[in-house]
C-alpha cells in the first residue's frame, strides 16, 4: 500500500487539462487530412485509392467538383501516399452540428488531359463547430470544470449522464471512449457519466453503422430517453456509415434512423474529439432552450 501511495506521488496529476489547454496529441497522429486546394492538380488518384468515397469528384464538361467529406474519412492516410498535395494532420477536433459541415469542395476547370487547371474558381469551407467555453478570455482549469458543471445543471438540473449505444461497431470507437474515464481524461470531473438505462440518460452517445438487427433497439433505445435528449453521432460509421456504407445488413449513418446533434468523424476519434463533440452538444442545446 505504502509503495502505492508513493508511486502516486512520485507521478503526480496526469489528467489532461483539455479544453483549457489545447488537445496532447502525438505529432504523428493521424487526424484530419488536408488538402492544398489551390494548388491541387488532379482529384482521380486520391479517389481512386479512398476506401470510402471519402475524396470524390463529378465531371460536368470541363468542370469538375472535387470534395472531402469527414463523414466519411477513415483517417486511413492512402490519400496523402499518392497525392503530394494532401497531407495528414494531428487535428482531432472535427466534430459539427450539421452534417454537411463536415464536407469541403472545390470547382476547377478541366485541362486537356483531365487534370485541373488551378486555382479552383471556388471553394465552399463549412465553419468548424465550437464546444462551450469559459466567457473570461484567461479561464482556470477549475473555472471551465465548474462553468461545464453549471452548463449541464442548467440544462438537465443535474449531471449530464450518456448512454452509450453501439449499433453495430468494431468496437475501436469503444476503446475510446472507455478512456474518457480513465485518470487522463477523467471525464467525471466535468459532472459527465455514463449511465446503464436510457431512462436515466440525457444523451445517447451512438458507435457504428446502425445493423438492421440494431435498428428497432436503437429507435426505442431513443424514445426511452427523456427530453431534452441530445444524439451524438459518433466515427466514421455514425456520421455516414464508414467502411459498411448501406448493405443488406445495415442500414448506414445514425441519422437515417434518429435525429443527430452532433457528429464526431473519425476512425475511431480519440478521447479529445469525443469530449470536443459533448462539449459542442451541450452548447446546441443551451442554445436551443435561449
Amino acid at each position: 500500500m505504502l509503495g502505492i501511495l508513493g508511486k502516486s506521488l512520485s507521478t503526480g496529476i496526469v489528467t489532461t487539462r483539455y479544453p483549457a489547454t489545447p488537445p496532447e496529441v502525438s505529432p504523428h497522429a493521424r487526424g484530419r487530412p488536408e488538402i492544398d486546394w489551390a494548388n491541387w492538380k488532379d482529384a482521380r488518384p486520391s479517389a481512386a485509392v479512398c476506401p470510402t468515397g471519402a475524396i470524390s469528384f463529378q465531371d460536368h464538361a470541363s468542370q469538375r467538383q472535387a470534395q472531402l467529406d469527414l463523414g466519411k474519412c477513415t483517417f486511413c492516410g492512402l490519400c496523402a501516399e499518392v497525392d503530394p498535395c494532401i497531407r495528414m494532420t494531428s487535428v482531432c477536433e472535427c466534430s459539427t452540428r450539421r452534417r454537411a459541415d463536415l464536407v469541403t469542395s472545390a470547382t476547377y476547370l478541366l485541362k486537356a488531359d483531365g487534370t485541373h487547371d488551378h486555382p479552383p474558381c471556388s471553394v465552399t469551407r463549412p465553419k468548424p463547430g465550437k464546444a462551450a467555453t469559459v466567457p473570461p478570455s484567461n479561464p482556470s482549469f477549475e473555472a471551465l470544470g465548474h462553468s461545464v458543471q453549471e452548463r449541464a445543471r442548467r440544462l438537465f438540473g443535474r449531471s449530464l449522464h450518456i448512454r452509450e449505444v453501439d449499433a453495430g461497431s468494431c468496437n475501436g470507437c469503444e476503446v475510446e471512449i472507455v478512456a474518457l474515464t480513465s485518470p487522463v481524461y477523467d471525464v467525471e470531473r466535468f459532472g459527465i457519466h455514463f449511465v446503464a438505462s436510457p431512462r436515466h440518460a440525457d444523451m445517447l452517445l451512438v458507435t457504428g453503422p446502425v445493423t438492421r438487427n440494431m435498428e428497432l433497439a436503437l429507435r426505442k433505445t431513443y424514445q426511452a430517453t427523456p427530453d431534452p435528449r441530445l444524439v451524438v453521432a459518433v466515427g466514421a460509421c455514425g456520421c455516414s456509415g464508414g467502411i459498411f456504407g448501406v448493405n443488406y445488413a445495415t442500414r448506414g449513418a445514425v441519422d437515417a434512423v434518429i435525429p443527430v446533434d452532433v457528429y464526431v468523424p473519425g476512425c475511431p476519434p480519440n478521447p479529445f474529439a469525443l469530449l470536443h463533440g459533448i462539449l459542442l452538444a451541450m452548447g446546441r442545446l443551451e442554445s436551443q432552450a435561449g
